[in-house]
């Protein structure tokens, strides 16, 4: 397939969403249905003025039915479905019916309320539909078709590799989502990251929850689990990505919020940061410092954290001279939380925890 282009400020190159691996298998395998042959490569028209061209790596023509397929390249990204076949049969559909998604091997369903899409319905998401949608009617208008048509996708090993997505706990059954809005995956722009803690929240939201947390991993997931008595659904997949959580429920909220992770993590959010990840932001021990100094922590004690090689570190020297630092973190994150919500009505309270999961700080 053809190149989309590589990003400027890092020289990291672009790749296809599912989306439109699905797009371009639907095209081949609908104009084969109505001329007989596959195009290849094949060629679809993407937002921006991109119009990649993608090589098939199946074609199966039958008397009432065709297929093709075509492996994703994700470029530069890690993305968890690069080099995953993405195959589409398509099948004339009754007079009138229009496109009708099926989901075929490895293509979930949908089982929970909240998400863009029926409780029932393939996981195809509305703009992967859209771009199928428009290149059926272009197909048919080229070649003499009605556009009715049945579209099953299906990804290969797509039921393994969901489990290592958040489709489970979004209630997507069954295997993955077929993703993307552009059809561009941009390199660590960590989208599908995002995009599943925005639906998160919209499932806790539909199932009636009014407490969720979002934590930075799994022992601090684990122990809000515990402390709260949370269910799964309430439980969002906020990583490093505290803005994202915080700017979705400024917009949609939940009555109360619970931020949970470890005193490092925590520490850049008390600092301002909303990306946690350690190539994005860093640990300040000059801002601990200050919060022990206003705390009333003794000047060694400053000098100490100001010096110290972790906030792991600048945590347990605190803890020696009795200065609840965990605490200090826990009201610092809480301050940036509720300045990113402004004025939301979200309740927040954040817990903070070392390796071990115990509990060294609340607010």
């Amino acid at each position: 397939m053809t190149e989309a282009g590589r990003e400027r400020s890092t020289g990291l190159r672009y790749g296809w969403t599912t989306g439109a691996c699905a797009t371009a298998a639907t095209t081949a395998a609908y104009t084969a249905l109505l001329t007989g042959e596959f195009p290849d490569p094949v060629r679809v028209d993407l937002p921006n003025d991109r119009h990649p061209s993608f090589a098939l790596a199946t074609e199966h023509l039958e008397a009432d039915a065709a297929s093709a397929a075509v492996v994703k390249d994700a470029g530069d990204d890690p993305d968890v479905t690069h080099g995953a076949l993405v195959a589409v049969r398509v099948t004339t559909g009754p007079r009138g019916s229009g496109v009708v998604f099926r989901a075929g091997e490895g293509v979930g369903t949908v089982t929970k309320p909240g998400l863009p899409l029926p409780v029932g319905e393939p996981a195809i998401n509305p703009m992967p539909r859209q771009f199928i949608r428009e290149h059926v009617a272009a197909v048919a208008a080229r070649h003499g078709g009605t556009g009715d048509v049945v579209v099953e996708v299906s990804v290969e090993n797509g039921a393994e590799l969901a489990r290592r997505t958040w489709n489970p706990r979004l209630g997507i059954l069954g295997g993955l989502s077929i993703l993307g809005t552009t059809g561009v995956v941009v390199p660590y722009s960590c989208s599908s990251w995002i995009d599943s803690i925005r639906r998160g929240v919209d499932v806790a939201r539909a199932a009636g929850r009014q407490h969720v947390a979002g934590c930075t991993g799994s022992t601090s997931e684990r122990v809000v689990a515990e402390l709260y008595g949370l269910p799964e659904d309430a439980l969002l997949d906020m990583g490093d990505f505290a803005g994202a959580v915080l700017k979705y429920l400024r917009r949609h909220p939940v009555p109360r919020l619970t931020i949970a992770g470890g005193v490092g993590k925590l520490a850049k959010l008390a600092d301002g940061h909303l990306d946690l990840h350690s190539g994005r932001s860093q640990v300040s021990t000059e801002s601990l410092a200050a919060m022990v100094r206003e705390a009333g922590g003794a000047p060694e004690l400053v000098e100490g954290v100001r010096g110290a090689n972790t906030a792991l570190d600048a945590l347990q020297q605190c803890r020696a001279a009795g200065l609840p630092l965990g605490d200090l973190v826990a009201a610092g994150a809480r301050d940036t939380a509720l300045g990113v919500l402004r004025g939301a009505p979200v309740a927040v309270d954040v817990v903070v925890i070392d390796r071990g999961g115990t509990v060294v700080g609340r607010a």
